[in-house]
């Protein structure tokens, strides 16, 4: 592993690192507020917003296609070797144990690397975790403003010998949204199946 690599990876976990410690200071004040039975507009994180992107299956879609249900987002790339395999099969693990009631769950795979993950590439890959995923991609312009909704690092790894096989540096976070497209929270990774569950299942308690 070249000293380059070596750089991007430290840098992606210190965002990693610096972006949790804020998203869960912010989730802390936003439940002291209502505890404490003052109302507030604001979002407990900055995180989602408006998206146009393209199915798996060629379809065009905004994130208004995906109103009314849970979001549970992944950013990632095909060619991942390790992380974005492990937490996609924890993702498909999470719609197992909620089986019919994930119904409301749509779970989302953005690809941070549109180069190479072209609607038929993403719709090869997203069949071997769970029927219910959906892969999106786009224009390089595209990934970028989606990414940057979602506070998510990325960058081409520098220095491969084989310019076609080259990896991409990238925060690890999977990204839970209320139906109405709110944020609810992050889990990082190597967060279990169950948690997840338990997450969307005290939303839902809450009466949201």
């Amino acid at each position: 592993m070249n000293r380059d690599r070596l750089v991007r990876m430290a840098l992606a976990c210190l965002v990693g690192l610096i972006m949790a410690a804020v998203i869960a200071w912010m989730t802390i004040r936003h439940d002291q507020r209502q505890a404490g039975g003052v109302a507030t507009n604001v979002a407990p994180a900055s995180i989602g917003g408006p998206f146009t992107l393209t199915t798996h299956d060629g379809r065009v879609v905004t994130d208004q296609d995906f109103a009314g249900k849970f979001k549970l987002v992944f950013f990632g790339y095909t060619f991942c070797p390790d992380i974005c395999p492990t937490e996609l099969q924890t993702i498909a693990q999470a719609m197992d144990l909620m089986g019919d009631s994930g119904a409301d769950v749509q779970p989302l795979f953005i690809t941070i690397d549109p180069e190479r993950d072209t609607a038929p590439v993403l719709a090869d890959y997203v069949k071997l975790f769970h029927p219910s995923i959906i892969g999106l991609t786009g224009t390089a312009e595209q990934i970028a403003a989606v990414a940057k909704a979602y506070r998510v690092y990325y960058a081409r790894s520098q220095g491969e010998p084989d310019p076609t096989q080259y990896l991409m540096d990238h925060s690890t976070f999977a990204y839970l949204l209320a139906p109405d497209g709110s944020f609810v929270t992050v889990f990082a990774k190597g967060s279990t199946p169950e948690q997840m569950v338990d997450a969307i299942n005290a939303y839902r308690s809450r009466g949201r």
